[in-house]
């Protein structure tokens, strides 16, 4: 075993990074396929969410109008910090909830370590990441499960509560409305450099570990019905599952769309993960980029990890990045 913690790079132990090992799209949706069944006898509540159209958690309604959120989400390390990997992981967990309009309640830790190759120590560090982010966010941390697993691996499964009126879903977006995005894009590809590099992207771990709390209040507050956090799948195939769940098509304005600095540097130097190269080609017969090019499309479709929240209108400090319109040709148009 490796005793000295700071000589470890995480990511040197990863096959994939964040959210950009997720299963692409397609081959995701294929496998679950059918799985949506009826309601089990006895159930406890109605579930109001659930597979059908790819919403960023589940949801069970309760009395008096609240409903339970559940979600999970791990992933292997995608910076070399060990504390910072925990924030991260956890600030993704916890944005699923706010996705939905949700408050998360109480969280337990999900834990794979290769524990006779990495020590405990760096564990103990990624565990204490998760916590911070769990105070700063009002949610309670307690116990969990781990397992020894070749890949080090880390998240959380989140409960929370939401007002069933209030709730912000995927399906729910409307014509004739703005298009906002409250965290800018290229986390990927700066994610992908820092494995290939170990250069560290200061702007990059604060975008991952700012927690979607506030841009959710305000959405909520501002009558928003519409969201979905950027993860995984990029803008691009967030926005395909939304517009393609509520029967409009989401018209992107490429120039307003923000990026972090040195994103479009790494996307050009040719850092983009194999994820984001899966994302645009699962999109690309339901999209329209042709008025972009190549290198422009992959940083739209750049698998982001603990990335900002899509809405479906305007909130404070969330440029509008476009508009929703009738359904079209295609379901994402790049202008």
């Amino acid at each position: 075993m490796n005793t000295d913690t700071g000589a470890v790079r995480l990511t040197r132990f990863a096959h994939g990074g964040g959210c950009a090992c997720k299963i692409p799209p397609g081959e995701l949706e294929a496998t679950l396929s059918g799985l949506v069944g009826d309601a089990p006898p006895g159930a406890a509540g109605e579930l109001l969410v659930g597979l059908s159209d790819g919403d960023d958690a589940a949801v069970v309604a309760l009395e008096n109008g609240t409903a339970l959120v559940v979600t999970t989400d791990f992933f292997t390390p995608v910076v070399d910090d060990a504390y910072d990997w925990g924030r991260i992981a956890a600030a993704n967990a916890l944005s699923d909830v706010y996705a939905m309009g949700g408050r998360p309640v109480v969280a337990v830790n999900l834990l794979g370590w290769p524990r006779d190759v990495l020590p405990y120590d760096l564990a103990r560090e990624v565990l204490r990441g998760g916590l911070d982010v769990c105070r700063a966010a009002g949610c309670h941390l307690a116990g969990g499960h781990s397992i020894d697993d070749p890949e080090p691996k880390y998240g959380l499964a989140v409960t929370g509560t939401v007002d069933v009126e209030a709730m912000m879903r995927i399906d729910a977006a409307s014509a004739r409305t703005p298009l906002s995005l409250s965290k800018p894009l290229g986390i990927g590809v700066l994610n992908t450099r820092h494995k290939a590099t170990a250069e560290v992207f200061a702007q990059a771990i604060d975008a991952m570990t700012t927690l979607n709390g506030d841009a959710a209040r305000a959405a909520v507050a501002a009558g928003i019905r519409a969201a979905t956090d950027v993860t995984g799948f990029g803008l691009l195939g967030h926005a395909l599952k939304m517009a393609r769940a509520s029967g409009v098509t989401l018209v992107i304005d490429a120039a307003a769309v923000p990026y972090l600095d040195g994103a479009r540097r790494a996307a050009a130097d040719g850092f983009v993960s194999g994820g984001t190269r899966r994302n645009l080609d699962w999109a690309g017969p339901h999209i329209d980029v042709s008025a972009i090019g190549e290198t422009e499309a992959l940083l739209l479709a750049d698998a982001q990890t603990s990335g900002g929240l899509l809405l479906a209108g305007e909130i404070p400090g969330a440029p509008v990045i476009g508009e929703i319109t009738p359904r079209g040709e295609h379901l994402v148009v790049i202008r």
